[in-house]
């Protein structure tokens, strides 16, 4: 779905499994001094405002740390969950350490969710709303022995973060009935059999298609609107009205959302121009001509030529 490449460092910052749950440190006897080391960062600052941070000039190396700074009293973040919070994370190298993200300089909290880093999931789940989390994280449990380049992050650099926890949202499909299944000159919706499953779509494919984007709301979602240039984690699958099958869905693929920025051209304009205005909680069916997709040039690799209408259905299931 993807227009331009963007990196929303939170909820991509890699593609690993989850590491399971911890909330201390567990260090080796071999790694006492490095341990040491990295119990001497701190954190100061109430829930939900921007930490001080204090990390020594040292070289930070050792084993996974994470610790609860503020103990909150809500539900508990599984591992089926995404979560909205608001984190500050800096990358820790030799005896320097800058800042590489903040949520509270961007104004707006961020969405946890999808694939985290090792560390990061195991500093989270597991933990209730209203904490704040300290995570200092080693290679081992972050970007490996390749780092992350494209964040100036080297192979033998430790990550730090805090993170306070605000909220959680399901990351299958959005609850609720169809109040309209589209039908009539639009492709029919047919609702999934269960929240892990996608709903799919039939489309008359000896019909002509529209030649001006059509958006329909299914499900009306009771959640905030959708602005231009907020971060959303959405389900989606995707057709080609030629063919009439799904190039594409996010449930298929290991029921992880997907996650961009909305209106500002990271994804294609027929999303952007669809999505924006619609709520959280909603199941929007978008058709989508060529102009508003991928234009003359198509998208080969999915098998869309540069002629083809394409039909979407969405469900979004958080906005910040």
């Amino acid at each position: 779905m993807r227009r331009a490449a963007a990196f929303v460092f939170i909820p991509l910052l890699a593609s690993v499994a989850l590491a399971g749950c911890g909330s201390s440190s567990s260090p080796a006897s071999s790694a006492a001094a490095a341990s040491d080391t990295y119990t001497s960062v701190t954190v100061s600052g109430g829930f939900n405002k921007a930490p001080t941070v204090t990390i020594p000039k040292v070289t930070g190396s050792g084993t996974l740390l994470t610790k609860t700074l503020i103990q909150g009293t809500g539900a508990t973040l599984t591992s089926s969950e995404g979560m909205i919070g608001n984190y500050v994370a800096y990358d820790w190298s030799g005896k320097t350490s800058k800042l590489l993200g903040s949520s509270y300089t961007q104004g707006t909290p961020s969405l946890f969710v999808g694939q985290l880093l090792p560390g990061l999931e195991t500093a989270l789940i597991g933990k209730k709303l209203g904490s704040r989390v300290l995570a200092v994280i080693p290679p081992a449990d972050a970007f490996g022995s390749t780092g992350n380049s494209t964040q100036g992050i080297g192979a033998k650099d430790t990550l730090v973060f805090v993170v306070d926890m605000i909220s959680t949202f399901g990351t299958g499909s959005v609850s609720g009935t169809q109040t309209s299944s589209g039908g009539g000159s639009l492709p029919t919706v047919v609702p999934p059999a269960s929240s892990t499953a996608g709903p799919t779509i039939k489309i008359n494919t000896s019909a002509k298609p529209p030649t001006n984007l059509q958006v329909k709301t299914l499900i009306k979602g009771t959640g905030a609107t959708l602005k231009k240039g907020d971060d959303i984690a959405v389900q989606y699958n995707g057709y080609i009205w030629r063919t009439g099958k799904s190039f594409q869905s996010s449930w298929s693929t290991a029921n992880q959302p997907f996650t961009t920025v909305i209106g500002e051209g990271q994804v294609i304009p027929g999303w952007d121009t669809g999505l924006v205005g619609q709520t959280v909680g909603s199941r929007v069916l978008l058709v989508i001509p060529p102009a508003d997709g991928y234009g003359k040039p198509g998208s080969p690799s999915a098998g869309i030529n540069g002629t083809d209408t394409l039909v979407f259905v969405i469900d979004i299931l958080a906005a910040s």
